[in-house]
């Protein structure tokens, strides 16, 4: 396999382990433990995970200019992205999350113009727009789960998490270029801690670990090892291979998978519009990941 259809498999693995993360999270939250303290929980724990596969890797120096760009993109990566988008989650709907998120293709690209000036091919947003009318679908017409006690509030903030996210794969494309995925990992998460440390520390030592029950201590290991730990260093491989555009894209695919979790669970039926949504996606998917002969992606 090319470096390049690797980069696409960590992609897909990295879509479908957030694709299953929106339930999951939910499950154990706010019931068992509160929005920031899982943050802080998910930072904390991440950040000892980078830095312990960090011991086995040899030591590089990071320059002194960089330090800034990586506490930046800490700020919008690891803090105030995951702030936004846990506080949200716990106030909306998982399904009102995931169409909240399928923005994130198109604010990338905006923000690809404006910052990097990258020239948007006319496949590319078509492929977006299509894959955000397939999303679309999927979540709108898709069976509701869960209560959403502030859905307002909620899903501005899970907007805000996009929009900080859309900036991060902007702000780490120069980045992962100089220094190896678990280098960059390692730094940004421990720029985060510091960062959602004051945020997260109260709800955290708020958590009664005594009363909660082993299928939830589960799901927050998931949550930790997998959606924190994985998926970034997914991404972090992924990116050094492709457009942060293009990486997007992959977005497109959480509510897919979201949905074929919940028909293995038990909790969502297929039927031929949702067949439709998910082919939409595809393609939309299809049409932003094809390399142009011409274009390096």
């Amino acid at each position: 396999m090319t470096s390049r259809g690797i980069a696409f498999l960590l992609a897909f693995l990295a879509a479908l382990i957030y694709g299953v993360s929106f339930t999951i999270a939910k499950e154990v939250m706010p019931l068992y433990i509160k929005p920031f303290g899982f943050i802080f929980l998910r930072v904390s724990g991440a950040t000892l995970l980078f830095w312990a596969v960090g011991l086995f890797l040899k030591k590089e120096k990071i320059a002194s200019k960089d330090y800034l760009r990586m506490f930046l993109a800490a700020v919008f990566g690891m803090a105030l992205n995951q702030l936004s988008f846990f506080k949200g989650l716990s106030m909306t709907s998982p399904i009102s999350a995931s169409v909240i998120m399928v923005t994130t293709p198109i604010l990338v690209l905006t923000f690809s113009v404006i910052i990097i000036k990258e020239k948007p091919t006319i496949k590319k947003i078509a492929g977006i727009l299509i894959g955000l009318l397939g999303a679309i679908i999927l979540i709108v017409f898709g069976k509701k789960i869960g209560t959403a006690p502030n859905p307002t509030l909620g899903n501005f903030l899970v907007f805000a998490n996009a929009s900080f996210y859309s900036l991060y794969l902007i702000m780490i494309k120069n980045l992962i270029k100089k220094y190896h995925p678990i280098t960059l990992a390692k730094w940004l998460y421990l720029f985060g801690f510091f960062i959602v440390l004051p945020f997260g520390i109260q709800e955290f030592n708020m958590i009664e670990w005594a009363q909660m029950p082993v299928s939830a201590l589960y799901r927050i290991g998931f949550i930790v090892v997998f959606t924190s730990f994985m998926t970034y260093l997914f991404n972090l491989f992924a990116i050094r291979q492709l457009k942060p555009t293009t990486l997007s894209i992959f977005i497109y695919l959480q509510p897919v998978i979201a949905s074929f979790y919940a028909l293995i669970v038990g909790s969502d039926t297929l039927n031929t519009l949702k067949i439709l949504a998910t082919s939409l996606i595809f393609v939309g998917v299809f049409l932003v990941t094809r390399k142009p002969k011409e274009v390096q992606d």
